[in-house]
């Protein structure tokens, strides 16, 4: 069994489960490459069979290797290795760096200003608005957060709302502080009580309602 499988830990050394559960093990001229390194690992599977063993926490996937021949993983990192010491090599590290933060700060702005449009307060709170909404886009946007705002599977106009919601459900209520039953769908509600709550703050400033600072939970984080 040496084609390329994805694979679940067991939590013995060298011993792994496929998807229809059955119990195996590497070759023992397979060596694991550990994760972190994007390029050798991409080679490494490109030259031949290999297994990736992921492990699912909550709803996400964490690799825990690559299993192939320790000769390919050898010869992989070596080749590579020469390639990346070359100043032409370099070069394009500067010029993808460079790319990247003008992608992430072109991001970040469309983001903010997507924040904006669905915050709509009144122009006497507009002040608030760019503030709020550039708190929003720097929790956000960064890239590797893991937050909604990187997924490309819903518009961003969603992702900027469901954004919002986060950073008031954390910044604007109690919601890390709050013990919450481990009944099945619980937090679920909690969350979307919190979030009719954090919509009405929300209207309030969208009408343009005069109010207190004290009291508001918008304005008072706002206001530091």
């Amino acid at each position: 069994m040496a084609e390329c499988l994805i694979l679940a830990p067991t939590g013995m050394t060298r011993r792994f489960k496929t998807v229809k559960g059955e119990i195996v093990s590497p070759p023992e001229n397979w060596a694991c490459l550990a994760p972190g390194d994007a390029g050798l690992t991409r080679r490494v599977k490109a030259a031949g069979p290999s297994w990736q063993v992921l492990e699912k926490r909550r709803n996400k996937l964490f690799s825990l290797g690559l299993w192939a021949p320790a000769e390919t993983i050898a010869g992989a990192r070596a080749v590579l290795e020469r390639e990346r010491a070359t100043p032409e090599y370099a070069r394009k590290r500067t010029m993808d760096a460079r790319r990247r933060e003008r992608e992430q700060e072109m991001y970040v702005g469309e983001f903010a200003l997507n924040v904006l449009q669905f915050l709509d307060f009144a122009p006497v709170f507009a002040d608030l608005a760019l503030k709020m909404a550039e708190k929003v886009a720097a929790h956000a946007t960064p890239v590797g957060s893991g937050t909604v705002a990187r997924t490309e599977r819903i518009p961003i106009e969603a992702r900027a709302e469901a954004a919002v919601m986060a950073w008031m459900r954390h910044q604007t209520t109690a919601y890390d502080h709050l013990k919450i039953a481990r009944v099945k769908g619980r937090r679920r509600e909690v969350r979307r009580e919190l979030a009719e709550s954090s919509r009405n703050v929300l209207d309030r400033h969208r009408s343009g309602a005069s109010h207190q600072v004290d009291g508001c939970p918008l304005c008072e984080v706002l206001a530091h």
